[in-house]
């Protein structure tokens, strides 16, 4: 076997995965116009993190998610992901 064989025996399964990525990615139409599911899971996440902060401050626990930046930031990231498995995946 050849070198030339070889590398065909390889090209051809890598870039049958890569094309992967051309797939149509899932959209949700409202009022006419489409928007990518992510965006509505990242809405979703934020909305989630603000929940967390306003049920944190009125148990006086609000120092429980000491720095706040990161803290924000991952639980909008998890609620995020969270909702996206939920609802999108397949």
């Amino acid at each position: 076997m050849t070198i030339k064989h070889v590398l065909r025996l390889v090209a051809l399964p890598v870039a049958g995965l890569s094309l992967g990525g051309c797939a149509l990615s899932p959209s949700i139409p409202v009022l006419g116009a489409s928007f990518p599911d992510w965006l509505f899971c990242l809405v979703g996440g934020i909305a989630g993190t603000v929940v967390v902060h306003l049920a944190l401050g009125r148990l006086g626990r609000s120092n429980a998610l000491a720095p706040l930046p990161v803290s924000y930031v991952a639980l909008s990231g998890l609620f995020s992901m969270a909702a996206w498995l939920i609802f999108f995946s397949h």
